[in-house]
Order: C-alpha cells, then sequence, then structure tokens
C-alpha cells in the first residue's frame, strides 16, 4: 500500500504571513508551484495559492478598465469612454504630468505591494498524517475541492501532497 510519505514533497515552498502578495507570486512563479503554506513562528498557519491571489486581482480598478474596452469574455462591451476622455484626466503638461504618472504607479496603483498573504490565505487548513493511503489523499482533495494537502506530524509539516504528486504515482503504476 503506496503511503503519502512515499510521494509527498519534502522540499516544501513556504511564505510568512507578512509578506506582500508579489512576493508570493514571485516565489510561487520562481519555484513552479501552484501554492504554498503560509508559516509563522514554525506553525502553519494557513495555505495560499495562485487561485487565492487571482481571487483577490479579480475585483480591481484594473478589471473595469478591461470592461471598459470590450474584454468581458464575449458578453457586451461597456460603451468606450468620449473622445477626449483620457486627454482630460492628463491635461496639464510638464512636470505635473511625470508627477501623475508616477502617483498612478505608486503603492496605491499596486496592491499586490500593498497586501499580504495573511490577509487573503485560506486559514481551514487540510491535512493529513504521513501514514494515511495516498487513495485517502485522493478522496480528500476531491471531496474538499483542494489541489494540495498538508503532511503533518506532531504539529509539524513534513510535507505537502499535491494532486501532481498523484498522477505521478499513477503514472510510474505506482498505485
Amino acid at each position: 500500500m503506496l503511503r503519502v510519505r512515499d510521494i509527498m514533497t519534502r522540499d516544501i515552498v513556504v511564505v510568512a504571513p507578512d509578506a506582500t502578495l508579489r512576493e508570493v507570486a514571485e516565489v510561487l512563479a520562481e519555484r513552479r508551484v501552484s501554492g504554498a503554506p503560509v508559516v509563522e513562528d514554525g506553525r502553519v498557519v494557513g495555505v495560499i495559492s495562485a487561485t487565492d491571489l487571482m481571487r483577490f486581482e479579480s475585483p480591481l480598478p484594473g478589471a473595469a478598465s478591461r470592461r471598459m474596452r470590450g474584454d468581458r469574455g464575449g458578453a457586451e462591451a461597456a460603451p468606450e469612454p468620449p473622445p477626449g476622455y483620457f486627454a482630460e484626466l492628463w491635461a496639464e503638461p510638464g512636470a505635473e504630468v511625470l508627477e501623475r504618472f508616477l502617483e498612478a504607479r505608486s503603492m496605491e496603483a499596486d496592491p499586490l505591494d500593498r497586501h499580504t498573504a495573511g490577509e487573503i490565505m485560506t486559514r481551514d487548513l487540510v491535512s493529513l498524517p504521513p501514514d494515511a493511503d495516498v487513495h485517502v489523499a485522493a478522496e480528500r482533495m476531491l471531496r474538499e475541492g483542494v489541489h494540495r494537502l498538508l503532511v503533518i506530524e506532531d504539529g509539524r509539516l513534513e510535507g505537502v501532497v499535491s494532486a501532481t504528486d498523484v498522477l505521478r504515482a499513477v503514472a510510474e503504476r505506482r498505485l
């Protein structure tokens, strides 16, 4: 019988709750993972995923500007702004235009730098012990609607088992 410990990832990517969302996105991209446990003082306090980041990003003003351009996935497009709309916003030439540009790129315009993993992480932890059967892990992922489970023993994070780990075991005919 194949156990979770036999297929789990032990080299775990973790982030701190005070990591900015930009830092989280960069770590996930660099390590080529879709999520990571959020660890504070050696204790798992949550999990953050690419899905959490996308949910956070979606209601931002950028989504409204995409709607103005008509990028609504086939839905009826919002009307184009009237001619001169953008020119009125940037009517004053000179040094003030540069100030406005820098202001638009400030922290206020970039919420990924203003918000943290702790703000948007999933706090409900879904975990199994390392000696759990891989079939149980797969069933739990399906039931809970998650792509990864934390592997915890005696309160310590030992690893992460993902849907990819289970698929790899199937492909290698280990299951």
